[in-house]
């Protein structure tokens, strides 16, 4: 990680005069809106606050440190508490942490916050989320993507680790299917993350804790409301499986996130939700209803700060046989026999991106699952997949 020093023109100074009125404070502003600006304007993705540190931020994915002292426990309350809403404020204090949407000015920046408490203090992350969703090209997505918008039921699955792009991503498909289709969306997050604008379809965006209750009751009420595609938001335990499998079932096209490193391995991520009792049935409504999976990293760009590197399973008979009959290990070169059909791995599509100029070789060979076979891959060398059934 570097530890680079980033200047600030002007800082938070911990125990400021209350007399020295900042720019934000003028406009009534919570006072921590300054940490925020500084970010949007070094166009920085996180900031990051601890007691004990100076504020710090992550810039082309490396934590740096702006020149200012210290902020102290004091000065943590006094910045994040007044940002807290009285049920979000209860969450810290019964559970430890929370997480809320914060936005700048009037919709003019947001950012998706995780409040905590680490050895009695109070640290920040938050997550700066554009207001304006992207399209699959400005994003660098595979071509493959837009298909996906097309399935009229079933679930898909965006696998990948917090800070991945998952929401980015799941956000220009929903973006996509608005402008086209004249449908009810609806969405159920924790927290809101981007704000939609209704257009050929309209949509209802859920935040947890602040519009409904719990995921338990967002979910029981999606399926009252009439909704054509669902966005559950992250497919965390079992409860919340089963209940976008079920919408699933029911002819919704359903959107969900899990944290897992490549497409296969999100089948063994979702059994480990249950019970090995239950592990037939659920690949069995995996077979049924999953339409693919979309597993993302973000790695450094050379055209812009972060680029994301994508693989892509789609569930055709071949992968359906697979699912069902528990052959996980085959999955991979499944995907390899059908790059004709949309579907591609990381090696193929890290290639595809030094061949596109959007990353450098040493980067995509950082992040390749086999770097050898990357390396061949450049040169024109393709090895083809085994049969597999």
């Amino acid at each position: 990680m570097a530890t680079a020093d980033v200047k600030e023109v002007t800082t938070i100074a911990p125990g400021a005069d209350a007399t020295r009125l900042t720019a934000a404070a003028a406009r009534r502003e919570p006072e921590v809106n300054k940490l925020f600006r500084m970010v949007m304007q070094y166009q920085a993705s996180d900031l990051h606050l601890k007691a004990g540190q100076p504020p710090m931020m992550r810039l082309r994915g490396d934590i740096v440190r702006v020149k200012a002292p210290p902020l102290s426990g004091e000065d943590m309350e006094r910045l994040l508490l007044p940002l807290l809403k009285p049920q979000h404020r209860k969450i810290l204090e019964d559970e430890g942490g929370v997480d809320f949407s914060h936005v700048i000015g009037d919709d003019e920046a947001r950012f998706r916050v995780s409040l905590f408490k680490q050895r009695g203090k109070l640290s920040l992350v938050a997550r700066r989320v554009n207001s304006y969703i992207p399209s699959f090209k400005e994003l660098g997505l595979p071509d493959s993507i837009e298909s996906l918008c097309h399935f009229p039921d079933g679930l898909i699955i965006f696998a990948g680790v917090t800070g991945s792009g998952k929401s980015t991503s799941i956000a220009a498909m929903l973006d996509y299917i608005a402008e086209r289709e004249p449908l009810h969306i609806l969405t159920i997050e924790d927290p809101i993350e981007y704000t939609f604008t209704d257009k050929k379809a309209y949509i209802n965006q859920r935040e947890i804790g602040l519009d409904v209750c719990d995921w338990h009751k967002a979910l029981k009420d999606a399926v009252r409301e009439d909704p054509d595609v669902i966005l559950v938001g992250e497919l965390r335990d079992v409860e919340t499986f089963e209940a976008a499998i079920n919408a699933a079932e029911t002819g919704h096209l359903v959107f969900g996130t899990i944290h897992a490193s490549t497409a296969p391995s999100t089948i063994n991520r979702i059994l480990d939700l249950f019970p090995v009792a239950k592990h037939n049935a659920v690949r069995k409504g995996l077979a049924n209803n999953l339409r693919a999976i979309v597993a993302q990293k973000l790695l450094k760009g050379l055209k812009k700060p972060r680029v994301p590197t994508n693989e892509i399973m789609i569930v055709n008979p071949t992968v359906r046989k697979l699912i069902a009959e528990g052959e996980d290990l085959k999955l991979h070169d499944a995907i390899k026999m059908f790059y004709n059909e949309g579907m591609v791995d990381f090696t193929e599509n890290l290639r595809q991106l030094v061949e596109r100029g959007d990353i450098d070789k040493q980067t995509a060979l950082e992040f390749a699952p086999d770097p050898e076979k990357l390396k061949m891959a450049f040169k024109g060398i393709k090895v083809s997949a085994p049969g597999i059934l």
